[in-house]
Order: structure tokens, then sequence, then C-alpha cells
């Protein structure tokens, strides 16, 4: 086992996003409710609802490759299992070490959020070892893995989940059609299921800035909204031109490290232009890992 192997597998690029959603999330539920909170209580729990996204993302990307090790062993044979830098036992050792971990620290920010860190294990190992091959389930499931994640965030005041569940349908529409576009990455791209994700793009598009009219926010939703189409629809008009498999990697790595413009567009949306700009503020971080180490 190395270090580096064990970095490679963990992608820590897309756990950047995945503290994003958390931070929307938050953002969220204190733009709603922030008055009645102790902001104490609150910076604590988000604390521990970041490490719970961090081991969770962590646990599920590791657990992929664990999975995936003799079809990566062909395909993929660059990925640190195949390559012998750890091996399958100790992949999925760490994978469900870092599942537990993520429930554990969820828990420690109530039971709410605890019992969305569960879901989203279920959800991960559901996706690992049965859906991902089924064209339709695996892309909804991956995307409802998300979709909670967002939940999650916002299970910092546990009384607005139920209330605000209906947000989630936006990173379950995004990372479906990324995960769409990612089936593409060997074999090369279906220029329909391409074209599909571009009009979901652009319906996602549409209901931001219908949500910042909704909630008098229209230019946050114009800013970090655009900043996330823009981002994440130029290599998916590149990949549609050419259906190679670099392009449609490069097109499924902006979806995921666009996730951090789309979880500011919620923040700036819901609460202020702060919680969005430090969201961003994320955006260099990932970018600097997505260099180091692969993003799909």
């Amino acid at each position: 086992m190395t270090f580096k192997g064990i970095f490679q597998l963990l992608r820590p690029a897309n756990i950047v996003t995945s503290v994003a959603d958390i931070w929307a999330g938050a953002a969220v539920s204190y733009g709603m409710l922030g008055f009645f909170v102790d902001r104490r209580d609150f910076l604590a729990d988000l604390g521990w609802l970041s490490l719970a996204t961090a081991c969770l993302y962590g646990g599920g990307v590791v657990l992929n490759d664990y999975f995936d090790a003799r079809l990566d062993a062909v395909e993929r044979p660059e990925r640190p299992i195949p390559r012998g830098d750890i091996t399958r036992l100790q992949a999925g050792a760490l994978g469900f070490f870092l599942l537990f971990a993520g429930i554990l620290s969820a828990f420690l920010a109530g039971i709410v959020p605890g019992v969305l860190a569960m879901l989203i294990s279920l959800l991960v190992l559901l996706y690992n070892s049965r859906s991902k091959v089924h064209p339709v389930l695996g892309p909804l499931n991956m995307g409802l893995c998300r979709s909670v994640n967002l939940l999650l965030g916002i299970s910092v005041i546990p009384e607005l989940v139920l209330r605000m569940s209906w947000l989630g349908l936006f990173p379950l529409i995004f990372i479906t059609a990324v995960t769409v576009i990612s089936r593409g990455e060997v074999l090369g791209g279906n220029k329909k299921a391409l074209q599909l994700s571009l009009v979901l793009y652009t319906l996602l598009l549409a209901g931001l800035l219908l949500l910042g009219i909704w909630q008098q926010s229209l230019i946050w939703a114009l800013l970090f909204g655009g900043c996330w189409f823009v981002f994440a629809v130029r290599p998916l008009l590149q990949a549609l031109k050419t259906l190679a498999p670099p392009e449609i990697r490069r097109s499924v790595k902006a979806g995921v490290l666009s996730l951090i413009f789309l979880n500011a567009a919620y923040a700036g949306i819901f609460a202020s232009w702060v919680p969005a700009l430090t969201i961003v503020a994320l955006l260099p971080l990932s970018l600097g890992l997505a260099r180091l180490y692969a993003v799909t």
C-alpha cells in the first residue's frame, strides 16, 4: 500500500466538491432560519458534517475501485489496484472504514444527519455493487447520492430537511446527466445521451433563474448559475463534436468540478453572496488536486 495509491483512490478533488454540497445546504438552512439557531452549535455541526461527507465520498470512490478491480485491470490498468499500489482487500477495508467513520461523524451532529449518512452509505453500496451497470438506474442512483448529500448539509437545521427536500432535485438531475455522459469514458460517447445531458443542463439553468426570481436573488442566480453553466457546458459541446473518450473524460471532470459553482448558486439564492463566495473559494483547491489526482 502506498500513499500515492490511497490518494488516487480517494479522488481528493471530488471530495472537495462534496464538502461544497454540505456548505451549500448549510447556507440554505442558515438563510432561512439562521436567526433562531446558536451559531457555535451551528458551526460545530457544520464541521462534523463536512468531515462526514469527506469520509462518505472517499469511502464511496474507494469501494468503486474495489468492486471494479477486475474490469479496471482490462479497461483502466493505470488505476491503483491493477497497478499494484494497493491490494483489493486493502481498498475494501479502507472503503468500509471510511463509510463507518462518515456515519459516526454525522451522528455527532444529530440523529437526522446520522440517518441521512446511513442512507448515503446504502446508496453508495447499491451503486457500486449492483446498479452502476444499469443504463437508467445507475445514473439515477449516483444522482441520489449527491441529492441526499445536499440534504445532509441542510440537516444542520434538522427541521428543514423535509421542507427543503425538493432542492435535492437539482443535484439529482445534474449528476444523473453527468453519469450518463461518463458511460462513454472508455469506448466513446453516445450522441443522443450527450444531447440529453445538454438539455438537462439547460433546464437546470432555467430552474436556477426561476429560484433566483422567487427568492428575489436573481443577480446571484445569474452570476453563480452562469459560471456553473459555462464551466460545465463548454467541454460537453466539445465532446458532442468528437464523441472521443478523452473529450468525454474532460466533460465529466468539468461536470464534477462545476458542482462548486452550482452549490454557490444555492447559497447565493437562499442566503447571500458571502457563503456563496466562500464555497467558490474551494474551486482553486479542487482544481489543484485535480491536476495531481484523477477525477474520473
